[in-house]
């Protein structure tokens, strides 16, 4: 062996020898000799690291070939066996892999794809300068819109959770009160064995059709209240008739309204709602009422009159309220 060989599988061997066993924390003194040891070997092995880096044609970014270099190296020292090759050979491995990775990483038009679509490689800092005026590269790539569409992501995810959570208490709500009905209804049989009205319970049949009629609920508010699907969509998906969508949409509007409104959790949600509903303006003090019968000085009135017909004439109308007849002269 040569010299640089020699002085290679020594330099190697006292890294070895000082690599910490089964995870135990290294000395002071074993990092010393560890950082000696490779500086050593780099020192040894460079002019075979310069070959290297000018036979893949890498001399234009010679810091990174250099670092990626020193990464092989470490690599390879983990990973040596003596008994199976030399150091030297070992090594050369290494080095050509972590070079041509970098070639692949910085020179893509080299590949044999890219020369067929005759590709060119472009570094962002030779374009950062544009007339006279230095530019990042990262304010050239920048999106603007990058932080609307986020928040506006960020926001229509929260609203769903909350949506989600709001309808998870309409129906918990829902279920309490068809199990407490389904408790109280009477079963077959329930005398015989013995069960008194304070050990009713619920027949596991009902159950399971109270969750399928539950879960068909939620879909529907859901997709008729949150999500503005048309009654035909709702019913066909659903199997409900029409008008049955527009009862339970009709009943659930109320129900989360209140729920909302209640629970301090969907405090914004039940705010937003008193927002979108007009209030009602109170009627102010001493205006005037609008008088429920015609007012015959209206021009349109002059040729008629009003008079009262007791119940008795009237067979049709209810008795108990007097009846006005319009009578034209």
């Amino acid at each position: 062996m040569s010299k640089i060989t020699i002085a290679l599988e020594a330099a190697v061997a006292t890294v070895i020898e000082n690599m910490p066993k089964d995870g135990a924390a290294r000395t002071n003194r074993q990092r010393v000799y560890v950082d000696r040891a490779f500086a050593q070997i780099l020192k040894l092995i460079a002019p075979r690291i310069r070959h290297f880096v000018r036979q893949y044609g890498l001399t234009a970014h010679w810091e990174d070939a250099e670092q990626c270099c020193a990464i092989a190296v470490h690599r390879a020292i983990e990973s040596y066996d003596p008994t199976k090759a030399q150091f030297t050979t070992f090594v050369n491995w290494q080095i050509r892999g972590e070079l041509q990775s970098l070639r692949f990483r910085l020179m893509t038009d080299q590949r044999p794809s890219a020369k067929k679509v005759e590709a060119t490689t472009v570094s962002l800092s030779a374009l950062a300068a544009t007339d006279g005026d230095e530019i990042a590269p990262e304010a050239m790539i920048e999106d603007e819109d990058a932080v609307a569409r986020t928040e506006a992501a960020a926001s229509d995810y929260l609203a769903e959770g909350a949506v989600s959570q709001l309808i998870d208490a309409y129906v918990d709500q829902l279920r309490k009160v068809g199990v407490e009905a389904l408790r109280r209804r009477p079963r077959s049989g329930a005398r015989d064995r013995g069960e008194g009205p304070r050990f009713k319970r619920a027949d596991p049949a009902e159950l399971e059709k109270l969750e399928a009629r539950l879960s068909r609920d939620r879909e529907i508010v859901a997709r008729r209240v949150f999500d503005g699907a048309t009654l035909d969509e709702v019913s066909l998906d659903t199997g409900a008739t029409k008008e049955c969508v527009r009862q339970i949409a009709r009943q659930a509007t109320r129900l989360l309204t209140g729920i909302a409104a209640e629970a301090p959790r969907f405090e914004i949600m039940a705010d937003d709602a008193r927002r979108a509903v007009p209030p009602v303006r109170p009627r102010r003090a001493g205006a005037a009422k609008v008088p429920l019968l015609p007012d015959p000085g209206a021009l349109h009135n002059r040729l008629a009159h009003v008079e009262a017909i007791e119940a008795e004439r009237a067979a049709y109308v209810t008795p108990v309220l007097p009846v006005a007849q319009l009578v034209l002269h």
